[in-house]
């Protein structure tokens, strides 16, 4: 039994993969396959474990029906066509709750980064800008006691609020189908409709995954609703915002700020707008950037990768009805 794999991952997967007599490939270079290459190593492979950002779509998962598991080193699972790799029989795999704290911070970060117009400022340094100023110049605001709105209040949200609870004593109001019970319980959070959401956040923080109901949610229509002082933060996926009408919602002060750990597409083009604006703080995707997160992810794909090629049940899976 063998397993490709679509990055360099880190060394505690791979060393779980040789324990259990797994051989592998990894792929080294540093380029992303094109679908006809991902294809071609596939087929001389059982399993896929992928970390890449390819879509593992219908043509793919048509062409490599052999595959008796998808692995992915990561929690969403938006770039796969989970409804053929069920028709297909196969397991799709993913790694949730290790890096809900990472991605967390990172949309902490965001969020102070962003009240404190800090990447902005610093650019300023960079190109020698840093000199005479007026006491009114480059103000932000303070987060103490201001409404932590959050789009998705699953684990990674639950971390967030926690975080802004206890810094800035912030008020949490979320959106979610059910109730977060625990959230209610331990941080006094506020189950309100997406409409009151909008309207009541101060920072609004979107944590959900991207289906065909959150493509483009945040849309012009829904930045208008939001207050005029308010930060828009999205640590999910770029999808789920519209950007386009994010720059023109920032540019028509409709709303005071952004903070992306997510862009759509991905990686962004050096020149687009919300690089160069104050009030926005843009990351390259790096809410999972942790040793410790990445150590997890890689352990528990490379748990799903031994799990079906030893015929067993995934430990983490995306489809169960694969097995029915």
């Amino acid at each position: 039994m063998t397993v490709f794999i679509d990055r360099i991952i880190p060394q505690i997967g791979l060393d779980l993969l040789k324990k259990a007599g797994i051989s592998y490939e990894q792929h080294t270079e540093n380029r992303e396959l094109a679908p006809e290459e991902l294809i071609e190593r596939c087929k001389q492979h059982d399993a896929l474990l992928s970390a890449g950002w390819g879509p593992l779509d219908q043509s793919f998962l048509n062409a490599c029906k052999h595959l008796k598991v998808i692995s992915l080193h990561s929690v969403g699972y938006d770039r796969v066509d989970v409804k053929t790799a069920t028709k297909l029989k196969i397991p799709v795999g993913n790694t949730p709750d290790v890096l809900s704290e990472a991605t967390a911070d990172t949309a902490f970060l965001l969020m102070l980064t962003v009240s404190r117009k800090a990447l902005y400022l610093h650019k300023k340094i960079i190109k020698g800008e840093w000199g005479f100023s007026q006491p009114i110049d480059d103000l932000g605001f303070s987060l103490n006691g201001k409404t932590l709105g959050v789009f998705g209040l699953g684990n990674i949200g639950f971390e967030l609020a926690k975080k802004a609870k206890a810094a800035f004593n912030m008020p949490i109001i979320y959106h979610n189908r059910s109730t977060n019970e625990i959230a209610e319980k331990e941080l006094g959070a506020k189950r309100v409709s997406f409409d009151e959401l909008v309207k009541e956040s101060d920072v609004l923080a979107a944590f959900s995954s991207l289906t065909a109901e959150t493509k483009n949610k945040f849309n012009a229509d829904i930045f208008s609703k939001m207050k005029s002082s308010a930060i828009f933060i999205n640590a999910s996926r770029g999808g789920v915002h519209n950007e386009d009408d994010l720059i023109a919602a920032l540019n028509a002060k409709t709303i005071w700020g952004a903070g992306l750990d997510v862009t759509n597409p991905e990686p962004m083009k050096p020149d687009n707008p919300l690089l160069e604006m104050p009030n926005v703080a843009v990351f390259p995707h790096i809410g999972s950037a942790t040793v410790e997160a990445r150590d997890g992810m890689a352990k528990l794909a490379a748990e799903n990768v031994i799990a079906a090629l030893s015929g067993l049940k995934l430990p983490n899976i995306v489809n169960p009805e694969v097995y029915q």
